[in-house]
């Protein structure tokens, strides 16, 4: 399964510090651009646990965007973030602190093809019991996408040169939350 890439290209939450929140999951990782809703907050950690998307509850959803450090750790326990050529290598790992900010209506956002399942429609919208954006043929009553662009990419850097690799991008803009 390929790792979602997401670039918020213009989105509120860059300037509101209160649209984003921290997040902590034990059991799960959560790739860049995957959305949940804020289950329990642990007061003592400062960070909520991300919960399942139920029905008729698709309002108020938290998309993850996390820098695409790695964290490596040595042997005595101690973490180094290290540079990061590929972020489709990056995900949010189970047991680390990860970020996450609440869509607001205009944010615009590119993300890879691979974080929106369903055949290419018109929106990408949050369904029940789904982690991923999917498409449909209009915005629901909730978190909802107009697609842009289906024709985008992002470019990605090699080891040895920037741009060299092209992935399939999806140029989305939120038109409900």
């Amino acid at each position: 399964m390929a790792k979602i890439v997401l670039i918020p290209s213009l989105v509120a939450a860059k300037n509101i510090d209160s649209l984003n929140q921290s997040f902590l999951d034990s059991a799960n990782d959560y790739d860049n651009g995957m959305v949940f809703k804020a289950g329990a907050y642990d007061s003592a950690k400062q960070t909520y646990t991300p919960a399942a998307i139920g029905s008729g509850e698709l309002h108020d959803v938290y998309m993850a965007f996390s820098p695409e450090d790695s964290i490596m750790t040595d042997e005595m326990g101690n973490q180094y973030k290290i540079g990061l050529n590929d972020p489709r290598n990056f995900t949010n790992s189970k047991g680390l602190v990860f970020s996450a900010y609440r869509p607001q209506v205009g944010d615009k956002i590119l993300i890879s093809a691979d974080g929106i399942e369903g055949t290419a429609d018109d929106y990408a919208v949050v369904a029940a019991g789904e982690n991923k954006l999917q498409y449909a043929s209009a915005a629901v009553s909730g978190l909802s996408y107009k697609v842009l662009d289906d024709s985008a990419y992002i470019s990605i850097g090699g080891a040895s040169a920037i741009g060299t690799q092209r992935v399939a991008a999806v140029l989305l803009e939120c038109v409900a939350i």
